[in-house]
Order: C-alpha cells, then sequence, then structure tokens
C-alpha cells in the first residue's frame, strides 16, 4: 500500500496556495550597501589617481583593491533591488533571493582579475623600481583607512547568528551560526580586507620615508594581490555552494533524520533532499516507509520544532 502528500508548505494546507517568497529582504541593509559604496567610489578614486600622481604602487595596489570592493557593493545594492523587484515573479520557483548569491559569485570572478593585475603591476614596479612622494602617498592611504573603517562599520549590522534548541526531542541544547545576509556580509568582509591593505599601504610608505626600503611598496602591492585573490576564492567556494544546491551537509540536513528517526513510531527516511532558498531558510523533500500509522501529518509534527524548514514536501510509503 502506497500513500503519498506532497504538500507545499509545512504551515498551509496542501489545497491552498502561497507564496514562494521566503525571504522578506532587507531594506536597511541596502540602504547601508548604497552608501557604503558611494563613500568608496569616493575614495577609489582618489587613491587611484594619488597612487599615480605620487608614484606609490601600495597605494595605487590599495585603490584597485578598493576598486573591487566598490563594484561588490554596487553588485550587492544591484541585487537587492532586483530580488525586490521580481518578489513576485512566478517564474522564479523558490523566490529571488539566490539573486543576491549570483552577484556575489559574479564579484568574485571579477576580484580574481583585480588580483591578476595588481600582482603584475606589484612585480613590474619590482623589477623597475622609481622615485615615491612618501607624505602625499600616506595621508591618502590614511583617509582610505578611515573611509574603509566607516565603512565596516555602517555594514557590521547585518551580522547576526541563529540559534534554536532541541530540549524537545531528549537533544541537548545546542546552536549553529545562520548564514544571515550573506549578501551584506560578503560587502562587510570586503571592507575588512580593505581596511587591511590600508594598513600595509600605509606601513610600506612609512618603511619606505623613514628606512629607505624602497621596496616594501611593490611588496605591500604583492600581499594585497594574495589577500583579494584568497578572498575571491572563498567566496566563489560559499556562493556556488549555495548555487549549485550543495547544502546537504548543513546542520539542518542531520536535524531532519534525528527528529524523524526518534519520533515515537518507527520511520525510515528513503530519500532527503535539503536546500537553501533563504538566508537561512531552507526547503526540504523527505521520503519515509513506515506503519500505516506514519502519515505525512505525523512527520510534518516532527519537524516543526525546525522554524528554518519553510517548505517541506513529504512522501509517505507504507509497509507491509
Amino acid at each position: 500500500m502506497n500513500a503519498a502528500s506532497m504538500p507545499p508548505h509545512a504551515a498551509q494546507p496542501a489545497a491552498r496556495t502561497h507564496s514562494h517568497v521566503f525571504d522578506a529582504g532587507n531594506p536597511l541593509a541596502e540602504q547601508k550597501a548604497k552608501l557604503a559604496m558611494l563613500l568608496t567610489l569616493a575614495m577609489m578614486a582618489l587613491e587611484i589617481a594619488g597612487g599615480y600622481y605620487f608614484n606609490s604602487m601600495a597605494l595605487l595596489a590599495d585603490g584597485w583593491h578598493m576598486s573591487s570592493h566598490a563594484l561588490a557593493l554596487g553588485l550587492s545594492v544591484g541585487a537587492y533591488a532586483a530580488a525586490r523587484r521580481l518578489a513576485g515573479d512566478q517564474r522564479f520557483a523558490f523566490g529571488t533571493w539566490k539573486i543576491e548569491i549570483l552577484a556575489g559569485y559574479t564579484s568574485a570572478i571579477l576580484l580574481l582579475l583585480v588580483a591578476a593585475l595588481m600582482a603584475i603591476q606589484s612585480v613590474e614596479r619590482l623589477l623597475s623600481p622609481s622615485s615615491i612622494h612618501y607624505e602625499q602617498a600616506i595621508g591618502i592611504a590614511a583617509l582610505g583607512l578611515v573611509v574603509n573603517l566607516l565603512c565596516a562599520w555602517l555594514l557590521k549590522g547585518g551580522q547576526h547568528h541563529h540559534h534554536h534548541g532541541h530540549e524537545h526531542h531528549g537533544h541537548d541544547q545546542h546552536s549553529h551560526a545562520g548564514h544571515g545576509d550573506l549578501n551584506l556580509r560578503s560587502a562587510y568582509l570586503h571592507m575588512l580586507a580593505d581596511a587591511a591593505t590600508s594598513v600595509m599601504a600605509i606601513v610600506a610608505l612609512l618603511g619606505g620615508m623613514l628606512w629607505g626600503f624602497a621596496w616594501l611598496d611593490p611588496a605591500m602591492g604583492l600581499i594585497g594581490a594574495v589577500l583579494v585573490a584568497a578572498w575571491a576564492l572563498g567566496l566563489l567556494r560559499d556562493s556556488s555552494r549555495v548555487l549549485l544546491d550543495a547544502e546537504m551537509d548543513a546542520p539542518v540536513t542531520q536535524e531532519v533524520r534525528e527528529a524523524i528517526a526518534e519520533g515515537p513510531l518507527p520511520a525510515d527516511i528513503t530519500d532527503l533532499h535539503v536546500w537553501r532558498v533563504g538566508k537561512d531558510k531552507y526547503a526540504c523533500i523527505v521520503a519515509v516507509v513506515g506503519e500505516p500509522e506514519v502519515t505525512p501529518d505525523y512527520i510534518r509534527q516532527l519537524l516543526q520544532i525546525h522554524e528554518e524548514l519553510v517548505h517541506v514536501s513529504i512522501e509517505v510509503n507504507h509497509s507491509r
């Protein structure tokens, strides 16, 4: 005997239509990202111009580094706007949140190109050193650091952790970090990385001015290129996992298995799919085999403790 049910949402009857907008958006984050983008663009233009004019590779590298962050912030702002504008578009089966993730992925690819450009220019300057106007370059780099820290402060509000307990199922209470606003978090990390590059530029310029270590300037440019590349690869890894639905190692997957296995009625999972549809929201398809008393409503009740499961489809096959 086989009984199957594919309810569209754990909180609504199967016969009722419902919204697939699982992420409510983040208007405040969009405003902060827009302001940070404008500040970053202004500082980027000043640092690149100053780097060329005062012949500082460290300052120029910091300017190009900041340009990558301005681009990332622009992509973040555009993604917020597109996700909001297309939220009601029925073509998106699970909402428009992944537009933000796609922006982060695109930003990471462009960051790798910027890192390569920074490395090439730094090597050229190592092979062909030239004089640097240290005092002016240090002033611009210090101003850039202030702008970086200000932008990081603006964006810091998007960082948070998500916690939930499991006392009802006999587990020890535990928590795991949520993903929060991945779009805003990526912009925040951009600003922290740029602040670190600004510090390195200041150190390099001070070393050259005080002790004559002119090689520090292009050396710091190379280190900055490595930092940009490392950050880009990390963002590529994180964003591609979401885009490819490679979330089966997320903690909620094991929690679904435990909730069903530890229920009062015996039921075996024969198929399970979990993927992210929002910042810390997941969809789930689960198929189980059990006795006639095991019903889709019974499985749904077991999973209700997990608030991050916003779209649950259940199939029950009854054993003989």
